[in-house]
């Protein structure tokens, strides 16, 4: 696993406002049991009120997604899927939020 790979929310009762899961945690880190996810919502489902920095709007697969930084959730490895691709297009986007998140700057 990669990080900034994306893959398909496994939650049926989640999976259609959040259609799928980044993937933001390091490596380094791939012994650990799970894996830090940012959900990404189809922008007619983020029901927030989006900062641009906070939650970037990102293009997967032609399709805007709202990555809900503040949403970060840790998931365990064994419920991802196969990877549907990956956003290290947007990394440096997911980073600022992420920054802005736990340091306030």
């Amino acid at each position: 696993m990669v990080s900034y790979s994306v893959f398909r929310n496994p939650n049926p009762g989640t999976n259609t406002a959040i259609p799928f899961l980044l993937d933001v945690q390091s490596e380094v880190l791939s012994m650990l049991g799970t894996r830090l996810v940012v959900p990404l919502y189809r922008t007619d489902a983020a029901n927030v009120h989006t900062m641009s920095r906070l939650t970037p709007v990102v293009d997967f697969q032609g399709q805007p997604l709202v990555a809900i930084v503040p949403e970060l959730a840790g998931i365990p490895r064994r419920e991802l899927g196969a990877i549907a691709g990956d956003l290290l297009s947007s990394r440096g986007e997911i980073l600022a939020a992420m920054d802005l998140l736990l340091t306030g700057f």
